[in-house]
């Protein structure tokens, strides 16, 4: 039994009731990373190596200490002492390793991989600043440094250095290890995070701004450096080479001290690409191998028997394309390889569409992925079969055999017993434990679906839960929020295709209804959280929108009792897991046939908020697993959508004439907006939306307003929307990333 009060004593010498918060949160990294580093790390002979631009792996130290079994004990210990291990986690820094879903899902995934008892490690860089801090000034985003790295913390160096060659010099990599302990397992595994130590963050001169061509000190301080200029493209290559080169040269290195010869190289490791970002891994493998003496065809042999690509996106223009002067720029070692991989594509398919580099002279890097390697998967059955049917039906019809769906997930541990405590004893208590291992146990809970006691239980937490985010809001952003009120919750990376200026305008219709004197039931508290990439214009101005929607209801008597927006500044991890569990509404209204996935519809899910989307992405099987009384689908299907888009059918104009449209749309540029905001963003979105608006907001809008009155008018029914939150939770099994590493392992990796 673990005595936190020796290990404590030992450290400082003083009594737990003794110590600040500080001190105790630096004894338990202590604590949990010694604890970790007695466990042997799993080495059995074929090993996955994941490779992902982005680990959005959030604050470590309770997920740790639930994974090593070690905290019940910790806390009741801290507890006796007068501590809370809540407070004392609130002081540790959150990892700025990634920004959105992607980073997210592999940071699940490693989890799982872990806990699964799988050989499997994460392989990324270390950025310094992560993507940005955002903080709002005048309504606005602005972006700061997101300094994480402290002389403390979960990083451990390793004495594992490479040499990366670029066109006009060699950098000399540093290793830094975080280890990955698996839920309850004997093993861990670890995210590797390749790095340089001349990076100087003293570079940073404006903002987030910096010398883009002072590689030796900018490579890796951000995440997605701004690459709206051809020194910032420069700068993503030389990233993504950096990250690949070094993963490579250690996948053959851990591979030839297990005992292999290279020619069996894929007995010993596969490797999972995580959207396009590694696809260089791919020549420099090949490149690697004909340096150690293979022949040219038996690497490219090896390579395509190894390395798997999981496709991350529908829309075109996510799929990564390199102009091969910028590559020759950087890179100029693999280009032969990229041209003769190109060529042998071309000899044998005259298909323009399929080829690698293209006649603007583009490498196609999602293109390269599939003909070179042996596995494609979606990432949600709808997004997968879109994949099929359209946006790669080309490369399916080639290759039938490659192509394969893994539905998303994410980790229980994370998203429920350590988010929401008090929702996971309760299950505990009513179902057993068993779903920590095997989440399909939750079904069990079905059978309490018209149980008034559970009903009043799951009131009472997610009360407790609302004003826990209450208490949150008002010390991070000095807003007060009624807990009283329904908790709306839209909180994704802001883009256009997932539509928070839909949101925003259903903002705008509420104001307008109760000015009118259409007072609702129950006031309604709308949440908003995201970050725009610097670069994307119209995202920002979505986020004026938003902020400027806040201050004019904020400063309103008629309505503000009523209504109320809150847009999350510099929204994270730990922001989220206050969020997802006070949540009554779970927003998912991307564009029908656009969101590949979406793993923060299952979150919500989990914790008992319901969803109110589109049939799109992961929405799709949630709908099929819960049924039509169960979740608020609205919007046009996804084969309309992309219909409209083949025949070019979609006018915006059209839709912006209609009567119940027009006065939302024009709100936009209302006196009252103007005067809170800056008129030319407000303007530019304004005729985005008439003009333009690519992604549809206007196709589904009344639809979308309708669905949503009726959600709310459901609300107010306790025992049967209880019944749908009970159905929801014992439904959610079903997305664990447990279940879908091992189908990865299954029919991909095959590690065991």
């Amino acid at each position: 039994m673990l005595d936190l009060q020796k290990f404590v004593t030992t450290k400082y010498g003083k009594p737990i009731q003794e110590c600040s918060n500080e001190e105790l949160y630096f004894a338990l990294l202590a604590l949990t990373k010694e604890t970790s580093s007695e466990k042997p790390i799993n080495n059995t002979k074929k090993k996955v190596y994941y490779i992902s631009a982005e680990f959005l792996i959030g604050k470590l130290l309770s997920n740790n200490l639930i994974n090593l079994g070690l905290y019940d004990v910790v806390k009741r210990q801290l507890a006796a002492a007068g501590k809370d291990l809540i407070e004392i986690e609130e002081l540790e820094m959150e990892p700025s390793l990634g920004n959105g879903g992607l980073g997210r899902l592999a940071a699940c995934f490693v989890d799982s991989i872990a806990t699964l008892g799988l050989n499997g490690d994460g392989i990324g860089l270390n950025y310094h600043y992560g993507l940005f801090k955002q903080v709002f000034k005048d309504n606005q985003q602005f972006a700061e440094p997101n300094e994480w790295i402290t002389p403390e913390s979960w990083l451990i160096h390793s004495p594992i250095s490479y040499q990366v060659p670029f066109a006009d010099f060699t950098l000399t990599s540093e290793l830094y290890d975080i280890d990955v302990p698996g839920y309850q397992q004997d093993t861990k595994n670890r995210l590797r995070l390749f790095d340089l130590a001349s990076v100087d963050g003293a570079a940073i001169k404006d903002g987030i701004n910096f010398d883009k061509t002072d590689i030796m000190k900018n490579l890796t301080l951000f995440l997605y450096p701004d690459d709206s200029d051809r020194q910032g493209e420069l700068l993503r290559i030389f990233q993504q080479y950096f990250m690949v080169s070094n993963a490579a040269q250690l996948i053959i290195d851990e591979a030839v001290a297990k005992g292999s010869y290279l020619h069996d190289l894929a007995d010993y490791a596969v490797i999972q690409i995580n959207d396009t970002h590694p696809s260089m891994v791919i020549p420099e493998m090949i490149r690697l191998l004909t340096e150690r003496g293979i022949q040219f065809d038996e690497a490219v042999t090896i390579v395509r028997s190894m390395t798997a690509y999981t496709n991350h996106t529908i829309l075109a223009e996510a799929l990564e394309k390199w102009p091969i002067d910028l590559l020759e720029d950087a890179v100029p070692h693999l280009i032969p390889i990229i041209e003769e991989l190109d060529k042998r594509i071309k000899a044998k398919f005259d298909n323009p569409a399929v080829q690698i580099i293209d006649e603007s002279g583009r490498v196609h890097m999602a293109h390269m992925d599939i003909h070179y390697g042996f596995s494609v998967n979606g990432v949600a059955a709808l997004h997968t079969e879109i994949l099929k049917s359209s946006e790669l039906r080309d490369f399916y019809d080639i290759y039938p055999e490659k192509f394969n769906n893994k539905t998303n997930g994410i980790t229980f541990r994370r998203w429920l017993m350590h988010i929401n405590p008090r929702l996971a004893h309760e299950l505990d208590d009513l179902i057993g434990e068993d779903y920590h291992y095997d989440a399909m146990q939750l079904e069990k809970l079905l059978s309490y679906q018209d149980d008034r006691a559970v009903k009043i239980v799951l009131e009472a937490i997610k009360d407790h839960n609302k004003r826990k985010l209450k208490s949150f809001i008002l010390k991070n952003q000095g807003v007060e929020i009624n807990p009283e009120s329904i908790f709306d919750v839209q909180i994704k990376r802001i883009h256009e295709y997932k539509r928070q200026q839909m949101n925003a305008l259903y903002v705008i219709y509420k104001y307008l209804d109760i000015k009118a004197g259409n007072i609702p039931e129950r006031p309604i508290t709308v949440f908003f959280g995201g970050k725009a990439a610097p670069a994307y214009t119209i995202a920002q101005d979505v986020i004026h929108l938003i902020l400027c929607l806040s201050e004019v209801i904020a400063n309103d008597p008629e309505v503000s009792p009523y209504l109320q927006v809150v847009m999350v500044e510099n929204y994270n991890v730990t922001a989220a897991s206050f969020l997802i569990p006070a949540a009554d509404i779970s927003e998912q209204i991307s564009l029908a046939s656009k969101e590949a996935s979406g793993t923060g519809n299952m979150k919500f899910m989990l914790n008992g908020a319901l969803t109110l989307g589109t049939d799109d992405g992961a929405n799709v099987e949630i709908h099929e697993l819960v049924g039509d009384d169960n979740i608020y689908i609205f919007g046009k299907d996804s084969q309309t959508v992309i219909d409209l888009y083949k025949n070019n059918e979609y006018v915006a104009k059209d839709y912006y004439q209609m009567a119940n449209i027009k006065p939302l749309v024009d709100f936009i540029v209302s006196d009252d907006m103007i005067s809170v905001g800056n008129k030319e963003r407000l303007e530019r979105l304004y005729n985005e939306l008439i003009n333009k608006d690519w992604f549809m907001t206007l196709l589904d809008l009344s639809d979308y307003i309708a669905v949503k009155e009726k959600m709310l008018a459901d609300y107010e029914n306790r025992d049967e929307w209880l019944t749908k939150v009970i159905v929801n939770i014992s439904k959610a099994g079903f997305f664990s990333s447990d279940r879908t590493i091992a189908q990865y392992n299954k029919d991909i990796w095959k590690l065991n």
